[in-house]
């Protein structure tokens, strides 16, 4: 019979070793979490991590209006008189930020704060006086004329 001879030290150590490594290993294996955009109703809140994102650098021109085609994954439902509550992480406000409707600009300056408050009424009126049921939201990063990130939400008007 054979009977290993490594002392409890040495084979702790060896454990901790083993634990710092596959840890280490874990960690690398997994992407960079993009910042978060928060859209709050209320008590309801939806988030949601980019939609197009390059780690802070410039979304290829080519790339941006299928980024800002695409469907909204967060929903959440609002009432004419709500007001809906916009959040983005530290970053993102860092750069600012500008909130687009349907695909489309809806303000000329960038935001530099993380929170703002605007009224729901103010996303389902048009310039011809009909109301829409649902309108897409997209939170868009800016860094001087360049987009770097943009985030999408789905504003439905409760029934």
């Amino acid at each position: 019979m054979t009977v290993a001879f490594i002392s409890g030290r040495a084979r702790r150590a060896g454990v901790a070793l083993g634990a710092v490594s596959a840890g280490l290993l874990v960690l690398s294996a997994c992407d960079k979490p993009t910042p978060l955009a928060t859209v709050t109703v209320g008590t309801e809140s939806v988030n949601t991590e980019a939609t197009c994102y390059n780690d802070g650098e410039a979304i290829k021109q080519s790339q941006i209006q299928s980024c800002l085609n695409k469907k909204a994954k967060k929903t959440i439902t609002v009432a004419m008189d709500d007001k809906v509550h916009f959040g983005v992480d530290p970053e993102i406000a860092e750069n600012g930020w500008t909130l687009f409707l349907s695909g489309q600009q809806a303000e000329q300056e960038p935001y530099k704060k993380t929170y703002r408050t605007i009224p729901a009424n103010a996303f389902f009126s048009s310039a011809t006086g009909e109301v829409a049921n649902t309108v897409q939201i997209s939170i868009v990063e800016t860094s001087g004329k360049k987009l770097t990130g943009i985030w999408h939400f789905e504003l439905k008007k409760a029934s």
